[in-house]
């Protein structure tokens, strides 16, 4: 398989693996029992792929929380509130970082063509 497909592959299973444990940390009647099952089912889909090394610091970052997600799984405390709360804050951050590329601020507003009208 080529390197560019292999790379594609590599990110849209990070990427899912990513949505699908947010979107479990922001249930209403969050379940620890649950999210363990699911997230270490999701984490059998990266196993999967051959991983890729990736020089973004979105991508690094996003490997660094399924890293730590893994973690907190192992080792977490009685309630897993602490934990949770840590990861839907480096969540929030990851979007944001993701985001951050489309909203540029134009720095040369009035350089740009006028042609009167």
């Amino acid at each position: 398989m080529h390197d560019k497909q292999l790379r594609i592959r590599y990110i849209r299973v990070l990427e899912k693996f990513f949505t699908r444990t947010v979107s479990l940390l922001k249930l209403e009647n969050f379940d620890i029992k649950l999210f363990k099952d699911r997230t270490l089912k999701n984490f059998e889909d990266i196993k999967k792929v051959k991983a890729v090394d990736l020089n973004s610091k979105y991508f690094t970052d996003l490997v660094a929380f399924i890293n730590k997600t893994l973690s907190y799984l192992e080792n977490h405390s009685d309630n897993f509130e602490n934990e949770r709360n840590t990861l839907l804050k480096e969540a929030n951050l990851l979007q944001k970082e993701r985001n951050r590329n489309a909203y540029r601020k134009d720095k040369h507003k009035k350089s740009k063509f006028d042609d009167g009208y």
